[in-house]
């Protein structure tokens, strides 16, 4: 199933016609209900069925040739907390079930694209936002539909005041639009500390790498090390880099790691890395100062 993404924008649209939505922090998610199970796919199209087994118990409820596209999502202390959901999608499926009851996951529905087995990718939002809300509305958590307002000024607020709960930012949409599977139909607008950052390195070695190396969008272009990986993100970029590792021909080539070099990392002074060339993109999370120091969020394996 190809999902909709979202261009980013640097200032909220306004004009007729559009809804606007909070755009949680969490992992994309589709879920397909079918007459005999229920398959939770990632962006990348991974099955990660195993590692949210309440989301799918959840799911069962839902009828049969249902598909759904949202962010899962892990609340803690009040707010979301994108770690624990990279904890929670890296877990194994008997870790999983433990992982269930200490750190239950949500699911922050957005769009409905099958009901009852007929395909509404082609209907306008505005329709399948009405049959997401009378669809999960009856069944309650964890399984919701995002809030979405039309107002640009309640939107407004939104972005200005929910960031505090995890909120990242707003995803703008046409209320006459189909869904624009695998296409950049929709718009996001991101609070300026998250961006999309070049690797240029990282830390450690291939097969556990500690720490990315990132040239940021703005700035100097100085390379700075970014704050230490979560398990999750670990295990990605280690199976990123044996892929290109796996994909370069005898005696190497572009892309693959090698040689070295130093970098100055926050609060370690110069430490060694190993360069990526061409790099690799992240999205990360990032103040205008210096520190701390750069946090990644997730690899952007789309670009």
């Amino acid at each position: 199933m190809r999902v909709a993404l979202a261009t980013a924008v640097r200032t909220l649209p306004r004009a007729a016609g559009l809804a606007y939505e909070p755009k949680f922090d969490g992992h994309r998610l589709v879920v397909v209900r079918t007459e005999a199970e229920v398959v939770l796919q990632a962006r990348s199209g991974r099955i990660v069925t195993s590692a949210f087994p309440d989301l799918e118990m959840a799911a069962r409820l839902l009828p049969a040739g249902t598909v759904l596209d949202g962010e899962v999502v892990v609340w803690h202390a009040g707010r979301t907390d994108f770690a624990l959901v990279q904890r929670r999608a890296a877990a194994t499926a008997a870790r999983a079930a433990v992982l269930a009851q200490t750190l239950p996951a949500s699911y922050a529905a957005f769009d409905v694209l099958e009901l009852a087995g007929l395909d509404l990718r082609g209907r306008a939002y505005e329709r399948r936002r009405a049959l997401l809300v009378d669809l999960l509305l009856p069944l309650g958590p964890p399984l919701q539909p995002v809030p979405m307002t039309t107002d640009p000024e309640l939107a407004a607020t939104w972005y200005e005041a929910l960031p505090a709960s995890g909120i990242e930012g707003l995803v703008v949409k046409r209320l006459d639009q189909a869904y624009p599977a695998g296409r950049r139909g929709w718009q996001k607008l991101r609070h300026t500390d998250v961006r999309d950052a070049a690797v240029v390195g990282y830390t450690g070695t291939p097969r556990r790498p500690l720490a990315l190396v990132l040239v940021l969008p703005v700035g100097d272009e100085t390379p700075l090390v970014s704050s230490p990986l979560t398990a999750a993100l670990r295990a990605e970029v280690a199976q990123a880099l044996a892929a290109r590792a796996a994909a370069a021909p005898a005696g190497g080539a572009a892309g693959v790691p090698s040689g070295g070099g130093t970098v100055t990392a926050i609060g370690l002074g110069e430490v060694p890395f190993r360069p990526l060339d061409p790099p690799l993109t992240a999205e990360v999370r990032h103040t205008s100062a210096r520190h701390p120091p750069p946090e990644v969020l997730r690899l952007r394996t789309d670009l």
